[in-house]
């Protein structure tokens, strides 16, 4: 019975946000009209496998019906249906017990990436601007854009820190397992001995924020402008176009120095506060919900040492599921999708026994 209370309360739900939609208050209201219909759009699949669920279970209670009637042919045509009725049932409750899974509502999300050069000195710089090159390839194959807010680079090609946007249909929800500490094994072109070196970098991937999500109050910041540093010519160097802004409340400090213009820098400086911001609420509230669970899964914490790239055996393993996939070359060209949806896949099923462990509770 819960199951289908489950489904009357979904049910129910999308049709309160339909009729939603056609009051004259929300429609003038384009941030809550828009907030709306999202989430509107979001039930709707379910809706629809909930209806022909529905269809089904009043089928096989006509056919039951007919199998009380007199009529010896209506009871064999009956016998017959049911028959294939209840052939179709257990994988229909098995897609929509999928679905039921808790949706991470931050899945359609742009992304913040952070990524950071680790343990390693030059050699992590450098796989730090592997990896950077690694999601930009991966971000154009399926046509997201990618913006540089901030990057320290070295002078050999290497990146200490760089911070980007990256803009697209369900980024995050492609890249939120991401997160955590990457290490490489292999020999450094600096390496006279021919010694395989280890080294790491820290890959970050929060969640863009929107101005729904988090209110930023101008007397809780402090901005300060300076020149911006590196290339980009005489115009870049002697104006104060370089944006810093700290957050007071929390002490976070986010900069931005790419553009030329100083309000275009503040905007993308804005962009990293909120998702850092939005962070910190999500984690106060994930630690809140830690407390009621009564297990725990993974959830590619950034803290992790997530995964190693190894060049000499062109091999890339990820621990948290232990694949190891012997294509690096392919890897660091873009081509994750293998990786990604097998961690999407293990995710996805350790929430599901989350779920149904609370229910069998």
């Amino acid at each position: 019975m819960a199951f289908l209370d489950n489904l009357k309360t979904l049910e129910d739900k999308y049709e309160e946000l339909t009729a939603d939609l056609s009051r004259p208050d929300i429609i003038s209201n384009r941030e809550v009209f828009l907030k709306i219909s999202r989430e509107q759009a979001e039930l709707y699949p379910i809706v629809e496998e909930i209806r022909k669920y529905k269809k089904l279970l009043t089928e096989m209670q006509d056919a039951e019906d007919l199998l009380e009637a007199g009529d010896e042919e209506l009871r064999k045509l009956a016998e017959a249906e049911l028959e294939e009725l209840k052939k179709e049932r257990p994988e229909m409750e098995k897609e929509l017990t999928l679905m039921l899974i808790p949706k991470d509502k931050r899945d359609e999300r742009n992304v913040i990436l952070e990524i950071r050069a680790g343990t390693g000195g030059d050699e992590a710089a450098l796989f730090g601007a592997d990896l950077f090159r690694m999601y930009t390839k991966y971000a154009e194959s399926r046509r997201w854009k990618v913006e540089v807010i901030d990057i320290n680079a070295t002078g050999i090609g290497g990146i200490k820190e760089v911070i980007a946007s990256i803009q697209g249909r369900g980024a995050f929800s492609r890249l939120k397992y991401e997160s955590g500490v990457h290490r490489v094994q292999r020999v450094p072109l600096t390496e006279a001995s021919g010694r395989i070196h280890t080294s790491a970098a820290t890959v970050a991937v929060l969640p863009e924020a929107e101005d729904v999500d988090i209110k930023v109050e101008e007397k809780d910041l402090r901005v300060d402008t300076f020149c911006a540093s590196g290339p980009g010519g005489q115009g870049v160097n002697t104006t104060y176009s370089a944006v810093r802004i700290v957050h007071i409340p929390t002490g976070i400090m986010v900069q931005c120095q790419d553009e030329r213009s100083q309000i275009k820098n503040k905007d993308k400086a804005m962009k990293v506060l909120r998702a850092k911001l939005y962070e910190l609420e999500q984690e106060r509230l994930e630690r809140e919900r830690a407390q009621e669970r009564k297990s725990q899964i993974g959830t590619g914490d950034r803290s992790q040492r997530i995964r190693t790239y190894n060049f000499p055996q062109n091999r890339v393993s990820d621990h948290r599921i232990g694949l190891t996939l012997y294509k690096l070359d392919r890897f660091l060209e873009g081509d994750l999708d293998e990786m990604i949806d097998a961690l999407i896949a293990h995710f996805q099923t350790e929430k599901l026994k989350e779920v149904s462990a609370l229910e069998g509770a």
